[in-house]
């Protein structure tokens, strides 16, 4: 006799079923962003103010902004196919006539050395100012907005698909803040 649940029966043995592997997603398709364009003098006023707004951010010790909004900021900008991702980089991501170099060419403030997104060691790049706007309002930028709920519909847009990017996929992307050494010297006896 036994009490029915099966537990002791001649199947104890018995292989689980084989589970069919998964077939691969498709990769997201992203939708195209589009800048709103304002008034030629509006937009040319709204750019004086944001230029100013970062340079001030910087302020008189080269302050920069921390290491996850920058993270945010590369990823918003260059997307994450380089650490294994499907982002593609921003539309409006160009290279610059200097090898190695980008901007942004959304926000209309050209090709030089001021407005390259990342710069070497020793130098202050436009991703590395605490105040930065970006014309899609992308995380990381100081002028961010939440998705709206039809961004999430496909084709999705870049800024949905970084919003429901987990943190330990943001701190994959590589980036330093290029802090000058501290200095320690020993105490002076």
């Amino acid at each position: 006799m036994g009490c029915n649940c099966n537990k002791n029966k001649n199947n104890v043995n018995t292989p689980a079923p084989a589970q069919e592997p998964t077939p691969p997603q498709p990769e997201p398709t992203f939708r195209k962003d589009n800048i709103v364009k304002e008034g030629a003098l509006k937009e040319k006023l709204t750019m004086m103010q944001s230029f100013a707004s970062a340079i001030t951010s910087r302020g008189f010790n080269n302050e920069k902004v921390t290491i996850p909004m920058k993270q945010l900021r590369v990823i918003s900008c260059f997307g994450n196919k380089e650490q294994g991702g499907v982002l593609p980089p921003c539309e409006h991501l160009k290279q610059s006539t200097t090898p190695g170099k980008f901007y942004c060419g959304g926000c209309g403030c050209g090709d030089r050395q001021g407005t390259w997104l990342l710069a070497d060691d020793t130098q202050y790049g436009k991703l590395d100012y605490p105040r930065l706007n970006c014309p899609l309002q992308m995380p990381g930028f100081s002028n961010y907005e939440k998705s709206k709920p039809d961004e999430s519909e496909p084709p999705i847009t870049r800024r949905f698909y970084i919003e429901q990017l987990p943190y330990p996929e943001i701190e994959k992307i590589k980036v330093s803040t290029n802090e000058p050494p501290i200095n320690k010297e020993q105490p002076k006896k």
